[in-house]
């Protein structure tokens, strides 16, 4: 009885695989559409799926996967390479495949959207970052994650966070700084390359600035060559590890900031 019992569930267990991978490529479709500022009615779509499906053939206009130095990798399959990100950065640097999707604005103007990885308090973060076509100015970003604490270092994932970084600058003196999360109210105010932290959720949020710079890092060369020769020598670390406690954003944490 246990092993009938028990390959009834193993066959549950497969037949469901495809529709849960749908299901999450469909929500993964979803979160780039929102950091380009489309997709927003999917909740009230009579047909969730279909009108993603339809948006995303809309407004993404291609994909591709590319190296350190900024060059395009052939056969590469860029929306498959999101479900390893992680593994990508794990490689040395002249080993990764990084995606890039390329969205449109109604106006017919490119976006370049950006997907990252990075840690959290409590586990994974990730998220989508949309440049401009000048691929200098945030146009959009979505973030999420696996387990941080509702209230603190859930609120990555909210739009008083995220529009936080809408129209924010990743360069500065021509070189890429990625954004800086500053602890405080308003703390940002006047920053082209700031927003403020979560209160109450800094290791969260500096993992989110941690995540930027790290992410952006392998994407230097792309940007270098796509801007013609503008210089993105800033050494960024390009490694994914735990959020870094050594940059230019928090003051040490008090018992009641951590989480």
């Amino acid at each position: 009885m246990v092993v009938i019992v028990a390959l009834v569930l193993a066959f549950a267990s497969l037949s469901l695989q495809p529709r849960q991978k749908a299901n999450q490529d469909n929500e993964t479709k979803g979160a780039i559409l929102m950091s380009i500022g489309q997709g927003m009615e999917a909740d009230k779509a009579k047909d969730k799926t279909a009108y993603i499906n339809e948006e995303y053939a809309k407004y993404i206009t291609e994909s591709f996967a590319v190296d350190y130095q900024g060059n395009k990798v052939e056969g590469a399959d860029a929306f498959a390479l999101l479900g390893s990100l992680k593994a990508e950065y794990a490689k040395p640097e002249n080993e990764r495949a990084l995606p890039v999707f390329v969205g449109k604005k109604d106006s017919g103007e490119s976006l370049y959207v950006f997907p990252l990885w990075g840690s959290g308090l409590w586990g994974p973060i990730w998220g989508y970052l949309a440049l401009e076509g000048d691929l200098e100015t945030i146009y959009g970003a979505v973030f999420g994650h696996k387990g941080e604490t509702p209230g603190l270092g859930a609120e990555i994932a909210t739009p008083p966070f995220q529009d936080q970084f809408k129209g924010k600058s990743i360069f500065k003196g021509g070189e890429i700084v990625g954004i800086s999360v500053l602890k405080g109210a308003g703390a940002s105010a006047g920053n082209p390359n700031a927003v403020d932290a979560i209160s109450g959720g800094t290791i969260t949020s500096t993992g989110v600035q941690s995540m930027i710079r790290t992410n952006l890092a392998g994407y230097a060369g792309f940007i270098e060559k796509s801007n013609n020769g503008v210089s993105a020598s800033q050494p960024l670390d390009a490694t994914v590890a735990e959020p870094a406690t050594d940059l230019p954003v928090v003051e040490p944490l008090t018992d009641e900031e951590n989480e």
